[in-house]
């Protein structure tokens, strides 16, 4: 038994554990040390990684914004470039193609380069970009502008969740990605309030308002990449702003259940455990269907205001209360599944919610305005709100550092990026006076799908757990995380 233990050492620089072997470490009460540990790390991490992703989103939603920004003169993204509403959409699909290609390689390139380099590159790109966007004057520019968008912002949110498994152990995961991806939120809700400030400036030095808030959001990212090479931390084994005993801790405490700065990178034996571990698909299908609503949320509600009554401005501003819910409710339900333990069901819970709000805007009538205006918040609230624990529940049962990235970004790319891509198409600009009944029909049925999937993926792991704890022999064991 020493010698199947000594094969274990975390020192080694070997993988701990292959995809299929399962340990568990008894967690003990978290000590004051490590207490205060972990607020070292939240506040040097979290706040830098949620504003990294804050103006990501920004960067790349802010097009249904400049969609409809004053419309009623024809200074709007749509008039000024000649595009119809099909080539708009297939701009928006363009986006989220190169977005699934480019998460897979960039996870890998993230563990090579550092996270620190790579994310800053990826965020100067990206930003640089977004102000290229005010200068586009056709389809065609629009398009290839958008598609390498796509490239450079693929690698942030996967490698964001990826990064914090080197620093966090599996049940701190959950909070602190919500707190990341309610960042989000946050940009729905700011961008709608900017969009209303920016497009008072229509004609401002001869440039329409749609120009200068792609200008303007573009901006930050570029000089905030600058800040992100210096001060994002790349691995607490390396860590100066830690004190050796805190770096010691800090290893020590994920010795079994966190990723490790010092593995080797991806191998091709890495690579097929994790392409055939069929439970893996099981997440990245429920994590399809509820990057639809996510995605369709994301890039229309501005459009979707609009048709609840609202025009130019004030459709941007009617877009903030759904987001500001939405952030206060997912931050609450994160930590929760976290806290519970009970990270797939507090998933299916929120998605029966974000369905049954998509269900009753459907149902409703087109003229319902203010109660189908309740129901995109309940909706959004639902829909936002479950993926945070998914991502956790995700990587808190994989088991080596190099399937967990691997499984991450397939998880975002094979499952988040179609998703995304059927969400471009459902809110249809034909069906803005009925209320746009496919979209909501849609996200209802696919949030649905998303609940019954978590529950399914519920049971596996218990009847799993208990298999594994009925042929315990006596050594340690890690239980799969609920």
């Amino acid at each position: 038994m020493e010698d199947q233990k000594s094969g274990l050492d975390v020192e080694s620089g070997k993988e701990e554990l292959s995809a299929n072997v399962v340990q568990y470490e008894v967690a003990g009460p978290i000590t004051e040390a490590e207490k205060a540990l972990r607020w070292k790390q939240d506040l040097r991490i979290v706040p830098l990684s949620a504003g990294i992703y804050f103006l990501c989103y920004l960067d790349r939603s802010n097009i249904g914004n400049a969609k409809i920004m004053n419309s009623t003169t024809g200074d709007d993204l749509m008039t000024q470039t000649g595009m119809t509403n099909y080539q708009y959409t297939i701009a928006l699909m363009i986006f989220l193609i190169a977005y699934g290609l480019f998460e897979v390689p960039s996870n890998i390139l993230l563990k090579k380069l550092r996270p620190s380099r790579w994310i800053a590159f990826l965020m100067f790109s990206w930003g640089a970009l977004t102000i290229g966007l005010g200068g586009v004057h056709s389809y065609a520019s629009v398009t290839v502008v958008r598609f390498l968008l796509g490239v450079f912002e693929a690698g942030l949110f996967p490698g964001l969740v990826y990064y914090l498994t080197f620093w966090y152990k599996t049940e701190e995961r959950s909070i602190r990605v919500a707190f990341i991806l309610a960042s989000a939120t946050l940009a729905g809700a700011f961008g709608g309030a900017i969009a209303y400030g920016i497009g008072h400036m229509n004609q401002a030095a001869g440039l329409s308002a749609w120009r200068w808030l792609f200008i303007i959001e573009g901006i930050p990212s570029c000089l905030s990449a600058f800040l992100v090479w210096f001060l994002l931390p790349d691995y607490p084994e390396n860590a100066s702003w830690l004190t050796i005993q805190e770096r010691d801790l800090a290893v020590q405490r994920l010795h079994l259940e966190g990723s490790k700065g010092h593995h080797k990178s991806m191998t091709w034996s890495d690579a097929k455990a994790t392409f055939v571990d069929w439970r893996l698909w099981g997440h990245y299908i429920v994590y399809f269907g509820i990057s639809t609503p996510f995605s369709s949320l994301s890039l229309f509600t501005p459009s979707i205001t609009a048709g609840l009554g609202y025009h130019d401005l004030q459709a941007q501003l009617m877009t903030v209360p759904p987001y500001a819910v939405a952030y206060v409710v997912q931050i609450l339900t994160s930590w929760s599944a976290d806290h519970f333990n009970a990270r797939g069901l507090h998933s299916a819970a929120m998605a029966t919610v974000g369905a049954i709000g998509f269900l009753a805007s459907a149902a409703l009538p087109a003229d319902a305005y203010a109660l189908r205006y309740g129901c995109l918040i309940v909706a959004a609230s639902g829909a936002f709100a479950c993926i945070p624990p998914l991502l956790g529940w995700l990587s808190s049962n994989i088991f080596s550092t190099a399937s967990v990235g691997l499984a991450i970004a397939l998880n975002i790319g094979l499952g988040g990026a179609p998703g995304q891509i059927v969400g471009v198409w459902i809110y249809k600009v034909d069906e803005a006076k009925a209320g746009y009944p496919t979209g909501h029909w849609t996200n209802a049925a696919l949030l649905f799908m998303v609940a019954v999937g978590c529950v399914i993926l519920r049971v596996y792991y218990a009847r799993r757990n208990k298999k594994i704890l009925a042929s315990g022999d006596g050594e340690e064991i890690r239980l799969f995380k609920y």
